[in-house]
């Protein structure tokens, strides 16, 4: 639906890319408020294998590096920040779960949220760690959740203290956010739990329905 960007300078000239940004086409809203500086910036970025004639008194910003690349600095990715057992590189808690009240704003509880079982054998608990996925509440004001990615549980919470009321081990990371059904009068809690791959963590093709009392 959408063209490639690869080699657009190729196909268009920096002022047709320039024309094509400030007017909009297509799909394409118009960007009409972008600097010359920004726009500079950005004809750089998409024309790095193809240099375009700039404002010169700018075109030290965007000389090229060996590999093409018109820009002084580059994002490689997502790289956590580790210490050399791999854990994180910063003080616990390395992941919380948090309540907020909306109208004033304010955290009504924060709780550190997972935990790594090798540290936790070892006596260091609460650790908090990465989390990926969302809670679901109860009518009764329970939460209930999965996301801690190591530890593999899903947690029920009371909403109004951040209390733990109830855990139980998966055997793959919930990393999924639940959800909830009744039949003939009974309420279930739902989750998968498939684990997550681009952490290495356990994969699993899981279903799980969990009744309430």
């Amino acid at each position: 639906m959408f063209p490639a960007l690869t080699g657009i300078g190729q196909r268009l000239t920096a002022q047709q890319i320039q024309d094509r940004v400030h007017q909009g086409k297509d799909p394409m809203p118009a960007f009409a408020t972008l600097t010359a500086k920004e726009m500079d910036g950005l004809l750089a970025y998409l024309i790095a294998q193809n240099p375009v004639d700039l404002d010169p008194d700018r075109d030290a910003l965007y000389s090229s590096t060996a590999d093409g690349a018109p820009m002084k600095y580059r994002i490689t990715g997502s790289n956590d920040f580790l210490d050399p057992d791999g854990y994180p590189a910063i003080k616990p808690p390395w992941g919380t779960l948090n309540a907020i009240d909306l109208k004033t704003g304010h955290y009504l509880w924060k709780i550190p949220f997972g935990e790594y079982p090798d540290l936790a054998k070892g006596g260091m608990k609460n650790t908090g760690t990465e989390n990926y996925g969302g809670p679901i509440v109860t009518a009764g004001g329970v939460l209930f959740i999965g996301a801690t990615v190591y530890d593999r549980k899903f947690h029920a919470f009371d909403t109004r203290s951040g209390k733990l009321l109830w855990e139980v081990q998966l055997p793959a990371g919930g990393q999924a956010t639940p959800m909830t059904y009744t039949l003939n009068g009974k309420q279930y809690l739902v989750i998968a739990a498939g684990g997550h791959g681009k952490l290495g963590t356990k994969q699993g093709d899981y279903v799980l329905a969990f009744s309430l009392p």
